[in-house]
C-alpha cells in the first residue's frame, strides 16, 4: 500500500512547499534536494526538522506534516491532516497565533517566530526560530501557509 504522504496529490503539494520556500528565500529548504518530485517528497517527509502546512479554508485545515511534525504532535498522518491548524496552539494562544499568520500572509513570509504549541496528548512545547511562508501553487496562486523549525523544547 502506498504511504499517504507519497500519494500523487501530496507529492504535488510537496513540490509547492519546496518551490514556494525557494521563491521567498532564494534557497532550498532541503540541503540536498532531489529534482525528482517523489524523491524530494520522501526527503521532506523524513527531514530531521518540522515542516507542516495548512490550506486556505476559513478555518484552515492542516494538509501536510512530515514525520518530525507527526512525532512532535503525537499523531498519525490521518489525524494530523484532518485537524484545524488552530488546534496546534492552546486556546488562550490562538489569537496571537492568528495575528502572526496574518502578518506572514501579508508579507509573504515571517522569520524568527517563537511560540507555545500543544500535542494531541496535551504535551506543551516551545518552538523557536520558526519560518512561516505563503504557499503558492504551480500557477503562483496562494494556496496556504507552511512553517518549518528545527528547535523546540518540551514544557511542563
Amino acid at each position: 500500500m502506498l504511504s499517504p504522504w507519497m500519494s500523487p496529490d501530496v507529492v504535488l503539494h510537496t513540490q509547492c512547499l519546496l518551490t514556494s520556500f525557494r521563491h521567498w528565500f532564494e534557497r532550498d529548504l532541503l540541503s540536498e534536494q532531489s529534482a525528482d518530485p517523489e524523491i524530494a517528497a520522501h526527503q521532506l517527509f523524513c527531514a530531521p526538522f518540522v515542516v507542516l502546512s495548512h490550506g486556505t479554508e476559513t478555518d484552515p485545515m492542516l494538509n501536510y506534516g512530515n514525520q518530525t511534525a507527526l512525532d512532535l504532535w503525537e499523531m498519525d498522518w490521518s489525524d494530523f491532516t484532518q485537524m484545524p491548524s488552530r488546534l496546534t496552539a492552546e486556546p488562550d494562544l490562538r489569537e496571537v497565533r492568528s495575528q502572526i499568520l496574518a502578518t506572514a500572509a501579508q508579507q509573504g513570509y515571517l522569520k524568527g517566530y517563537e511560540g507555545v504549541r500543544v500535542s494531541k496528548t496535551g504535551q506543551r512545547f516551545f518552538i523557536q526560530n520558526a519560518i512561516i511562508w505563503k504557499v503558492l501553487d504551480q500557477s503562483g496562486q496562494h494556496c496556504g501557509q507552511a512553517a518549518t523549525f528545527s528547535k523546540w523544547e518540551s514544557l511542563p
